[in-house]
């Protein structure tokens, strides 16, 4: 028996579809054409999005630069208070006052037009280091200078008039402060051993005081704080330095007394050692 021959209608369809498989972007360029001529709502929204994010990174750049300005010209103000001794405290504050106005004026006065009006602690990490060294270095003048703490208060009215022309003036939160005080007594300590090595005991004493005094407040109020794992670091940093500055002043009690006259002088004297003098 002959097979009978099944024959298929002719396809009204065939010459489009090989159309499109002959040219594969004819379909794209259709769907393209017709996206831009109707953009949808989620690819402005997404370009919206898109701009904030590349504004908020060039703004985060800026900040880091201006940061790092802040951070190293107040380690030059802390470099200069260290100068000071018994002979030259006045004109070495002097001097340092002036550097620490000109990294307000320069440097902070940068830092602060970058964040007029953003979101501060979205930011906080590109610039809270420069916030502290700021801190610890206006600190350690103010303590040099009238033995006195600066407070949050002080260190703000400072930056007050940088951003009075600003709708959302930056200021120092209390836990860059804080930060930056925990810092300044690790200069403390340098700076009373220093001292008691220069033969005034008695302002190494008023130092180890004023730290201990920090030190004790700050044990009452850290545990208060949120989780905060740097304030804790520092807070056993600041322990160390206050064991320093105590037993550098018991040391110089218990075994100094002989010998402490002599601190800071070139007069030979071995008559602690009961020897005779040389002199005579």
């Amino acid at each position: 028996m002959a097979s009978r021959a099944h024959h298929r209608p002719p396809n009204q369809f065939s010459g489009a579809s090989s159309s499109i498989l002959s040219d594969p972007t004819a379909k794209k360029s259709r769907t393209m054409s017709a996206s831009e001529s109707s953009p949808s709502p989620m690819r402005a929204e997404f370009a919206k999005h898109t701009a904030y994010l590349n504004e908020l990174n060039d703004k985060r750049e800026r900040i880091v630069k201006a940061s790092r300005d802040v951070t190293m010209n107040s380690k030059k103000v802390i470099f200069q208070v260290h100068r000071l001794n018994k002979d030259n405290k006045d004109e070495v504050l002097t001097k340092a006052e002036k550097d620490l106005a000109a990294v307000t004026d320069q440097f902070m006065s940068r830092l602060v037009n970058e964040l007029k009006g953003a979101d501060f602690w979205k930011l906080r990490r590109a610039y809270t280091f420069a916030i502290q060294e700021y801190v610890e270095a206006a600190a350690f003048c103010k303590f040099c200078k009238t033995g006195s703490l600066l407070n949050l208060a002080e260190i703000n009215a400072t930056l007050r008039p940088l951003s009075d022309k600003y709708p959302e003036p930056l200021q120092i939160n209390v836990l860059d402060y804080l930060l930056g005080l925990a810092d300044v007594t690790g200069e403390l300590m340098r700076l009373a051993i220093g001292r008691i090595s220069d033969g005034e005991v008695e302002y190494a004493e008023k130092i180890c005081r004023f730290v201990r005094d920090i030190y004790r407040e700050l044990t009452l109020l850290v545990p208060l704080m949120d989780d905060n794992v740097e304030m804790k670091k520092k807070m056993e940093v600041m322990l160390q330095s206050v064991v320093k500055i105590e037993n550098a002043c018991y040391s110089v009690h218990v075994r100094g007394s002989e010998y402490i006259p002599l601190l800071g002088t070139s007069d030979p004297d071995y008559s602690f050692f009961s020897a005779p003098d040389i002199d005579a």
